[in-house]
């Protein structure tokens, strides 16, 4: 026995306490090994490997999201007997780690500029230790069984291997190449950004007409319009749409730049759209991606206005020095004194921002790393045709495939010191560009030792779409990576699909000749109670810690994996959290009610009671329903059945019967069945609900354990490692079903009226039943409907030939219960009721009529399941007749 496991209490306490569970439990999972696993080449693998956090700060409920359905999967792969590996890690955030850091230094009036490169990393090295551990202990305390001795980080050396191979390989195919083109620049990151780190935001700002002199004609103008007036400083050409009549005469003729008096042609071309704004446009090639590629094609020079830290350069002539939106401003008030501007209008339009900093991000032309993305799409829209990945929910695997047709190419470099340098070497003395697999000492070219490494580093994204098998060793051989790769699911936002589950494709495929997952599964977005986005500027994001202090970790896992399905948001509530909670407690008290049950059991054997027969057979159904539902992915709606069924069928219903079971056969001497079967179910749900709610589960198994059971049976040491609930077909008993759901019927019936007619709890009332068939069934279980239904005394027939005078009439399918109508109800209360009943026997009479009248349904349904459908025809039929029959004596 382990010191953790000497801490249990020896009796389960009266309250659950989450607290002093989960620190235990976890720790006793870890010393016993259950989250690492060895390759077994007898036995299926199953793997995931974790998206990797940012190294930023701490974990969001995003990141709990993401941690609870994986860990949901994993326990249930583990449970299934799979040999199961869920690899953790974290990812250095490039960017985004790198404008954290330098804010505290900034708090200290110091810049990375004056720490040198050397001293700035080695602040940001201690940045990430602080918050990996900190990372590492939230997912330790959200119940993530992840295999610590896996544990990665995108700065390891093995993930810098597999960078440094990738690189190497693609630069050499011709995949990789250093080019000048329009790229996202983010002033204050002072680095370029990929498409995808880009967010259009819809803003209010102004179209601003202005007009361009002809050459040679001073009465004559040519007026463009545009959102971003101080780019008209790099102009050089005015663009119209070939068939645009307006301006057919001045194509080929020359414009006058305002202010700065440039000459400059105006052309023709057909990406002009003649809609916008006079149909005319200002091409500005340094500043614009359309504007690019149409400088591109009419050979136009590209004039550069921006410093890179969005000041005007000496291009911008007397607006040099200015920041580009002051310079905006003064250059309008310019163009009006001028008699330039000829308007200006409001206008709603999308503007980049960084998705890292917030800022607006400047198109400008710049030198930049390139993967030419083309050549890797087409081998994963292939695979994607093929099916491979298999995308969950299916609807984004249409922008999945969208997205690859249309993919452009990718630029990998980032102006920043925090990250994977860029593998490549210039030679200072023969201009030689070095793209070597290992760190060089000298030119290959020209022998000179005399060479430089690329300043820049390259995009997170680049490393982490590496993650899936650079985790396992890659480029290695190594036995995890010939064992657990591909990797079976990928589990992650639906948000990243295009900035992180694409490009992990595309280089998966390069790299290894596979998709790198069978699956991936996409997520939506945890949001407040009012569907707000968890952001800082509303004040709404929540730290998953004190929501664990507050509910316990199961409930809020359990709210967090109930309350979501794929690919859809979820809002988190606390009337939400309260109910993970109460569910936490529920389980932990019927547990305790069952091992009271197992104390002086008679353990002679005894029949199964219909009650015995119904639960066992509805947990087979449940069983199956969950396994069925899991493998699809489905996890919420799989722990929405089991809560129900345990809440609802095993609490409310079974084991109130089993009170009274065990109360009537100890005051007779006789054995029952109730306290097994009631242990077997809890042992059943416990070991079903534990990829849930893992600590209270593993917790109350190891009581159960303890409880007496018969000579030879087998038991796992602990539920993370027990064999997950398979169906049975031998427990399935459809008339016990069928029985057991009559009487529980009455019983409701009965309830209700005592409610409506209020009376007292403790006053017990006659009830006459006429069961039909089932009246041995009800007969047998008389003590229970007494008990539960407050009825005495009770009256069990099979058949009635006239109904009681005087009685209110509950016509139930597959019964009929008489109470006293002295004391309960008048005849005009009794009238109404019956009427409601007559009405919704009617729906569900013209339901089954309609659908058994559909020729599609009878050919189409398997033939059970017309019978079953015409039998609940027939069923309702005599229930509407029953109810006529009875309100025709009423008015008599």
């Amino acid at each position: 026995m382990t010191e953790t496991e000497r801490a249990r209490p020896l009796e389960m306490e009266k309250a659950y306490d989450p607290r002093a569970v989960e620190e235990r439990i976890y720790q006793f999972w870890l010393e016993r090994g259950y989250f690492t696993p060895k390759p077994d080449p007898t036995r299926r693998p199953f793997s995931i490997v974790m998206p990797p956090p940012n190294v930023t700060g701490e974990l969001h409920l995003g990141h709990a999201l993401t941690a609870t359905i994986e860990d949901t999967l994993v326990r249930w792969h583990r449970m299934l007997g799979d040999v199961t590996l869920w690899l953790p890690g974290t990812d250095h955030a490039a960017i985004y780690a790198q404008v954290v850091v330098e804010r505290e230094l900034a708090k200290e009036g110091r810049t990375r500029q004056q720490l040198g490169r050397e001293r700035f990393l080695a602040r940001m090295w201690e940045w990430m230790e602080k918050y990996g551990k900190i990372i590492s202990l939230q997912h330790r305390r959200l119940g993530a069984s992840c295999d610590w001795t896996r544990e990665r980080f995108t700065l390891d050396p093995i993930s810098i291997k597999a960078v440094r191979h990738t690189f190497y390989n693609l630069y050499h195919k011709g995949l990789i190449y250093r080019g000048e083109r329009i790229i996202n620049w983010s002033p204050l990151a002072q680095t370029a950004l990929s498409d995808l780190e880009v967010e259009f935001r819809e803003v209010d700002g102004h179209l601003w007409y202005v007009r361009y002199p002809i050459e040679g004609e001073p009465d004559r103008w040519i007026t463009v319009a545009t959102t971003r007036p101080e780019t008209i400083l790099g102009d050089t050409a005015v663009a119209v749409h070939p068939d645009d009549e307006r301006y057919r005469a001045l194509v080929g003729r020359t414009a006058i730049l305002p202010i700065l008096g440039r000459r400059i042609p105006i052309i023709a071309d057909e990406a002009v759209d003649p809609t916008f704004g006079t149909g005319a446009v200002k091409v500005t090639p340094a500043h614009d991606p359309l504007d690019f590629e149409i400088g591109q094609r009419h050979q136009l020079p590209s004039i550069l206005v921006m410093n890179l830290d969005a000041t005007m350069n000496e291009q911008a002539g007397p607006y040099a020095g200015l920041d580009r939106f002051v310079c905006r401003t003064r250059l309008v008030e310019d163009l009006q004194a001028q008699g330039y501007l000829v308007k200006i209008e409001p206008y709603r339009h999308a503007v980049g921002h960084s998705e890292r900093t917030g800022e607006p991000v400047e198109p400008i032309i710049s030198l930049q790393w390139w993967v030419k993305t083309r050549p890797l799409a087409e081998r994963a829209l292939a695979a994607a045709r093929a099916g491979e990945p298999v995308i969950i929910p299916e609807r984004f695997a249409r922008d999945y495939i969208r997205w690859l047709e249309n993919i452009r190419d990718w630029c990998i470099s980032r102006q920043i010191w925090w990250g994977i340098r860029i593998p490549v070497w210039y030679c200072q003395a023969c201009g030689a560009t070095i793209v070597p697999l290992n760190d060089p000492t000298s030119c290959p070219e020209c022998g000179s030792p005399a060479i430089e490494q690329d300043p820049d580093t390259l995009d997170t994204w680049f490393s982490s779409a590496l993650w899936p098998h650079s985790t396992l060793g890659w480029p290695d051989d190594t036995e995890d990576f010939r064992y657990f790769y591909p990797t079976t699911v990928m589990e992650t936002g639906y948000d990243i699909l295009f900035f992180w589950v694409v490009r992990m494709v595309l280089l998966g495929l390069e790299n290894t000749g596979t998709v790198p997952f069978r699956y991936v599964y996409l997520h939506g977005l945890v949001r407040d109670a009012f569907g707000r986005k968890m952001s800082k500027s509303f004040g709404n994001v929540v730290n998953p810690i004190e929501l664990m202090e507050t509910y316990g970790t199961d409930a809020l896992r359990f709210a967090l994996a109930t309350g979501s399905s794929p690919g859809n948001d979820m809002r988190l509530t606390t009337t939400r959290l309260e109910a993970g909670r109460n569910f936490v407690n529920k389980v932990w008290n019927a547990a305790r009610f069952v091992i009271s049950l197992q104390d002086g059991q008679d353990r002679r054997e005894a029949p199964l009671s219909l009650a015995d027969r119904w639960i066992l057979s509805r947990t087979q159904r449940v069983v199956a329903d969950v396994n069925r539902l899991l493998g699809d992915f489905n996890l919420g709606e799989a722990g929405r059945i089991a809560e129900t069924f345990f809440w609802e069928e095993f609490c409310d219903w079974y084991l109130e019967v089993a009170k009274v079971e065990v109360r009537e056969a100890r005051a007779a001497d006789r054995p029952t069945a109730a306290p097994e079967v009631a242990w077997q179910v809890l042992d059943t749900l416990l070991r079903l609900l534990h990829p849930y709610i893992p600590f209270v589960t593993e917790e109350i198994w190891s009581y159960l354990a303890r409880t007496p059971r018969p000579a030879g049976e087998q038991r796992a040491e602990a539920l993370i490692i027990a064999p997950y609930p398979q169906p049975e077909e031998r427990w399935i008993d459809p008339a016990a079903e069928r029985h057991w759901s009559i009487i529980m019927d009455a019983i409701r019936a009965v309830r209700n009226v005592r409610t409506e007619e209020k009376v007292e709890a403790k006053r017990w009332i006659p009830a006459t039943i006429v069961a039909g068939d089932a009246a041995g069934q009800f007969a047998a279980m008389a003590p229970a409907i007494r008990q539960l239904a407050r009825i005495e005394p009770l009256t069990i027939l099979e058949h009635l030939a006239a109904p009681p005078a005087d009685a209110i009439a509950l016509i139930l399918d597959g019964a009929e219960v008489y109470l006293p109508r002295e004391g309960l109800a008048d005849v005009a209360e009794e009238r109404a009721r019956l009427e409601s009943e007559r009405a919704r026997a009617e729906d569900e009479l013209a339901r089954l009529r309609h659908r058994l009248s559909n020729p599609d349904f009878l050919a189409k349904a398997p033939p059970a399941v017309v019978a079953r459908e015409r039998e609940r025809l027939a069923s309702a039929e005599q229930r509407l007749a029953k109810i006529d029959e009875r309100l025709a004596a009423l008015s008599r």
